[in-house]
């Protein structure tokens, strides 16, 4: 299970723009992104079960999640 940050992991609902250095940190979240998609493929590969929510997430619709994939 990953909780990801919204500014970090960019978040669809809550990504904002650096107003300083925005290159870097742009490139930055996209390398994140795209390390969050290996990593997905690479333990899904490995036959794991992988649940990723933010951290906007309500944690009780966040544990109902896990719990549904842990039956």
């Amino acid at each position: 299970m990953f909780i990801d940050g919204c500014y970090w992991h960019g978040c669809p609902q809550h990504a904002t723009t650096a107003r300083t250095n925005s290159e870097y940190w742009s490139a930055k979240i996209q390398r994140n992104r795209e390390r969050d998609a290996d990593t997905n493929a690479r333990l899904i590969e490995a036959d794991w079960t992988v649940v990723r929510v933010w951290e906007h997430d309500h944690p009780v619709l966040a544990a109902e999640e896990i719990a549904n994939v842990v039956r």
